[in-house]
């Protein structure tokens, strides 16, 4: 079985949107790099299962950096890519992380709250102490789940979605993630990701108005494994 391929990543799929897990050197939307994005792979895999004759029509909701693994929802209408939009917009899809960090951080579970200013050129995201028009408030919460002998799991909670939030507020507690180098860890991962996962997404069906909730099992190595396997998870 080919894990890299869409057909084996797919979390949720029906005609208004589909939900997909994200490699960790996969971008979600087109860059200067030029390198095919998620989104292209994506109208592929539908034009193909569904025999469409034109191009396919995909909407990218959000997106999650390119080291980073996870759950990434894109609509497969306007109408549903609006109504994304919206709920994107009011809060009210809600997004859970899995970060693995090398130091404990200061207490189990804490709540963080920073004001974030984003350097455009160096692609980069720096707290800045007071707030001015520049900065944008930053929210989010943490408990440490899991541990092995050299690292501990945090599960994050998203209450904004800022440029780099988990990495840079993470990193200003001291516990940067692991492979992390933009934001202090000493050493990157071999393959180029971070330890940091989109673990899960929930929201209300912008059509079908019912409950969704989406588990992205997180990527296959050594140490998501572990972390995996202490929640009986299957990793991809």
């Amino acid at each position: 079985m080919n894990e890299s391929s869409i057909e084996n990543r797919i979390l949720y799929e029906d005609n208004h949107l589909l939900v997909v897990n994200k490699l960790p050197s996969e971008i979600v939307q087109g860059d200067k790099t030029g390198d095919e994005p998620l989104s292209e792979k994506i109208k592929s895999y539908i034009k193909v299962k569904y025999n469409k004759p034109g191009e396919a029509f995909l909407g990218v909701v959000h997106r999650i950096d390119r080291p980073v693994s996870g759950a990434v929802i894109f609509a497969r209408t306007s109408k549903s890519l609006s109504r994304l939009n919206e709920m994107l917009k009011a809060g009210k899809i809600h997004k859970t992380y899995w970060a693995v960090v090398k130091t404990m951080p200061p207490v189990d579970n804490d709540r963080l709250v920073n004001y974030l200013w984003r350097d455009e050129a160096k692609n980069k995201s720096f707290i800045r102490a007071e707030t001015d028009k520049q900065t944008q408030f930053a929210e989010l919460t943490y408990t440490v789940i899991g541990k092995s002998k050299d690292y501990y799991l945090l599960e994050v909670n998203l209450i904004t979605g800022r440029h780099h939030q988990i990495r840079v507020q993470l990193s200003h507690i001291g516990c940067p993630i692991r492979g992390d180098l933009k934001y202090g860890y000493p050493r990157s991962n071999q393959d180029g990701s971070i330890h940091l996962h989109s673990r899960s997404i929930s929201f209300i069906h912008p059509v079908k108005q019912i409950p969704i909730e989406i588990i992205a099992p997180p990527p296959g190595d050594a140490l998501w494994n572990h972390f995996a396997g202490l929640f009986n998870t299957s990793a991809v």
